[in-house]
């Protein structure tokens, strides 16, 4: 990738409608023909495939791939650091494989990591070894992601129609992971290819892994079968009109909290819903078009769900790392970083330096 300008950009130059359409096609099917994305939003195939490489091309728009079940525990770590610790922490914990996430908010903690561990005691080992140790961390937060309702994968840009959506889709609701374990190295591989570029070809990817392309056709089919892999067609939300991330930290009451994280999830600026350990049992992160839309949405969340209690809000000043993406200050892609999961307690990777594994490539 080109070395991307430090300058913001004018208005011109980030998407326009046909390229939030493109990027909303893609987001229902991730590796259609560029024939059938072209016929849905009314452009031809050369030019669908030229506007994706344009888009790519300056980092506002990318795809990438991971496995549905890339870890068994998933955490989520706000660090309260010194104040001049945060450009150095922020740097260094965008290189970590583990670290997927990486926010910087208006919160007490004003970092934001969802992190990715094997096990609990390996999520402890690194959050407490590691995290814990950095020069400048004052203080680490922890909460457990006990399930997901959505995540990013199935937010939407809504540029397309109903009668477009179900042309690309033909109805079908995206298949959801099935329970089971990791994926096998075979299938891990395949997956560590489309990591950077979940559009890469079938010869390409089974030069990469060393498979034949019939094998690299077969996995991935089942894989995208089975739920087993999470595509992601992300965008720079600056530029698109959707330059706010607000994150909630909510009380939900036992009985009922089921149906009112499905609710949650179902809010069209809802980008992460998710349960986890705490008081504050619902995590809530959204995309909003300006700051004073995040009171109208909490005002909107409380009067349909009177039960509940926000205990924290925060605004995101920058994401620098969105899952294995680092992102420069305008939010336009750069280099990929590897998504691992922190490795088990006790193995000398985890009390290792920061990894190579992990490192930008």
């Amino acid at each position: 990738m080109p070395p991307i300008d430090t300058a913001l950009p004018h208005t011109p130059d980030g998407p326009d409608e046909t390229d939030l359409a493109l990027v909303e096609a893609l987001q229902l099917r991730p590796r259609a023909p560029w024939a059938q994305i072209a016929s849905v939003i009314g452009i031809d195939a050369t030019t669908a495939a030229r506007r994706w490489r344009r888009l790519t091309d300056r980092g506002l728009a990318w795809m990438t791939a991971y496995p549905a079940r890339h870890s068994s525990v998933v955490g989520y770590a706000d660090l309260a650091c010194a104040p001049g610790a945060l450009d150095a922490l922020t740097a260094e914990l965008g290189r970590w494989g583990p670290v997927f996430s990486v926010e910087r908010t208006t919160a007490d903690h004003s970092l934001f990591l969802g992190v990715a561990a094997h096990d609990l005691p390996s999520l402890d080992d690194f959050v407490t070894g590691r995290l814990g140790r950095l020069h400048g961390v004052r203080s680490v937060r922890l909460s457990i992601c006990t399930r997901v309702y959505r995540e990013g994968s199935g937010w939407l840009v809504h540029t397309l129609n109903e009668r477009q959506r179900t042309h690309l889709t033909g109805g079908d609701s995206r298949t959801r992971p099935r329970p089971g374990g990791a994926p096998h190295e075979g299938d891990r591989r395949l997956l560590r290819a489309l990591g950077a570029d979940a559009r890469r070809g079938h010869a390409e990817l089974a030069r990469e892994c060393g498979l034949s392309e019939t094998t690299v056709r077969r996995r991935l089919a089942r894989m995208i079968a089975g739920g087993e892999v999470y595509f992601r067609c992300d965008l720079t939300q600056q530029l698109a009109g959707w330059p706010v991330i607000a994150t909630f930290r909510i009380a939900a009451p036992g009985p009922g909290t089921e149906a009112v994280a499905h609710a949650l999830a179902g809010l069209p600026e809802t980008r992460l819903c998710a349960s986890v350990t705490g008081a504050d049992n619902l995590l809530l992160s959204v995309w909003l078009r300006s700051p004073a839309d995040c009171l109208a949405l909490e005002e909107r969340i409380l009067h349909r769900h009177p039960g509940l209690r926000i205990g924290e809000r925060s605004i995101t000043l920058h994401t620098a790392k969105r899952m294995g993406r680092l992102l420069d200050r305008w939010g336009r892609a750069r280099t990929h970083v590897q998504i691992t999961a922190a490795p088990e307690a006790g193995t000398p990777e985890s009390t290792a330096g920061q990894g190579t594994e992990g490192s930008a490539r």
